[in-house]
């Protein structure tokens, strides 16, 4: 029987050498990989080419990795959470590729499908086009968009399987499903791992085909970027 688990968010990680491609699910907040990015800060590894939706907050998420200078380069959508990234972005410590949401997602999936480039109306006269092809389809440009992949995805799913099937909650489906087709090698943490055939196929979002390893986490914060409250 296949088993892919591993004992913990070190031994995930423990081949990520300095210099890697990384992408990192979730989105905001919710639905990041604690325990492997926690792991990566242990391990010191250096100069990451990062790709995520954002890039966490100044002590959480990807934005703990920014302030020990461990990522090189931020492929991304929303930054506007992090002073120590913006810091690093107008100093020219940090190479930045901010890209349109919707196009960082079909990039990514793109990459998970192997379809290496498509066309998209999103930032076409804008700096986003510097650099890139563009066509006319039907009167209409568009922007041409390669695809992104990397050396490893790190991903966290609520529930998974010592196979590897992987099962998100809510928001957290948003970037962890394309990334964990579009890694080389894609690393799952999970809050519950059960036995094979403990999960009903039909709620499965990412078959374990994609999956190479998987381990239990522990100690989620699930912190939240912007608390709002009503008032009493």
């Amino acid at each position: 029987m296949i088993n892919k688990v591993v004992a913990d968010a070190d031994e995930a990680v423990r081949d990520i050498p300095d210099q890697a491609v990384l992408m990192l699910g979730g989105f905001g907040l919710c639905g990041i990989p604690e325990n492997a990015i926690a792991a990566l800060l242990r391990k010191g590894v250096k100069g990451l080419t990062c790709i995520s939706n954002n890039a966490g907050v100044d002590d959480f998420g990807i934005g703990l990795m920014l302030k020990t200078r461990q990522v090189k380069k931020m492929i991304s959508s929303y930054v506007g959470e992090n002073a120590e990234f913006e810091r690093q972005l107008l100093s020219g410590e940090l190479e930045v590729e901010l890209i349109p949401q919707g196009t960082l997602a079909e990039r990514v999936r793109a990459g998970g499908a192997g379809i290496p480039a498509f066309f998209t109306p999103a930032g076409v006269g804008t700096e986003v086009a510097a650099g890139k092809e563009t066509r006319d389809f039907d009167g209409k440009t568009y922007l041409m968009e390669r695809w992104l992949r990397a050396d490893f995805s790190l991903v966290k799913a609520w529930k998974g399987d010592t196979a590897g099937n992987l099962i998100y909650r809510g928001t957290a489906r948003n970037f962890n499903p394309m990334m964990a087709a579009a890694g080389k090698v894609t690393i799952a943490e999970v809050e519950e791992l059960v036995p094979v055939g403990q999960l009903d196929p039909n709620d499965i979002h990412t078959p374990g085909i994609y999956v190479h390893r998987i381990f239990q986490g522990r100690g989620y914060e699930k912190r939240i970027e912007q608390r709002t409250t009503r008032k009493s």
